[in-house]
């Protein structure tokens, strides 16, 4: 398989996949968002295994050859463009790729069915799936300072997206058999997630959504530290992702009826109000 087209098909899976973060990507420059959407097609491929209906013996085995795949990418399989331009893009860009490597942890949690007693265990597991690749992306920016001082805000704001996720999917979360909020949170505000009283859920929302919100103000001091395209992405994938916190805050037993989103018109305007330097 020719590179060329391993990166169209690692765009064609960011696309048609990434319904949110497709609108940052986009504003990149060319180099940046094909390795971007590469960083993208390979953490998709690693959710994919996580939520597929293997058995979790299966499920567990795969995402351990994934993550020995991408420890090895020096001799990449030629017939799987996603490896293929994965290995490029570590060859042009400082990609922390060990980073893919959390990410399959938290995975290995989700199939195993691990709940979380305390913020603490939230935490380390919203690192996992989400600051990595938060800290896979700086990799692709770049940053004017520190990297290490950059990685920071990055882990930051991939927790503060990872939180506004479990929001927003703790009905479907539910019928799978998977809780994320701490049990210690549902147990304050008195919270059955089986039939939740409409008053406690909404205080429970409320105190989540400010804990979420808490990160995103850490993570926004990300923005300086980049280039002004890398910065106008960032603050459209997280512009969308606070927006959708904020229609949750505002309607929270929405969430117990079905998925909440943003039109794409809305997350269009989120996306040029980004180009032009506006993160609100």
């Amino acid at each position: 398989m020719e590179l060329d087209e391993a990166y169209r098909e690692c765009q064609r899976i960011t696309w048609t996949q990434a319904r949110n973060f497709a609108y940052g990507i986009r504003l990149l420059p060319p180099a940046k968002r094909r390795g971007l959407a590469v960083i993208y097609a390979f953490a998709r491929r690693i959710d994919d295994i996580g939520d597929g209906t293997l058995p979790a013996e299966q499920k567990i085995a795969d995402l351990e050859r994934a993550g020995q795949a991408v420890l090895d990418l020096s001799d990449p399989d030629p017939n799987d463009p996603v490896l293929l331009a994965l290995a490029d893009t570590g060859r042009n860009f400082p990609v922390p790729m060990a980073a893919f490597g959390e990410l399959i942890d938290g995975c290995v949690a989700d199939v195993r069915g691990t709940s979380y007693r305390t913020f603490e265990d939230l935490h380390y597991y919203c690192r996992c799936v989400a600051g990595s690749v938060g800290r896979l992306s700086l990799g692709i920016f770049g940053t004017s300072g520190d990297p290490e001082e950059a990685s920071r805000p990055a882990d930051s704001l991939g927790v503060a997206l990872q939180l506004t996720n479990i929001l927003r999917d703790i009905r479907e979360d539910y019928a799978n058999g998977r809780v994320y909020l701490p049990a210690e949170d549902l147990a304050k505000f008195d919270v059955d997630l089986a039939e939740p009283s409409p008053s406690q859920f909404a205080r429970l929302v409320e105190f989540e959504v400010e804990r979420a919100r808490d990160w995103y103000a850490t993570g926004w001091r990300l923005l300086p530290m980049l280039d002004w395209r890398s910065r106008a992405c960032t603050a459209a994938m997280a512009g969308i992702y606070r927006r959708l916190l904020d229609r949750i805050a505002a309607q929270p037993a929405a969430v117990l009826r079905g998925r909440v989103s943003l039109s794409p018109q809305e997350k269009a305007t989120v996306a040029v109000k980004a180009l032009a330097g506006r993160t609100t």
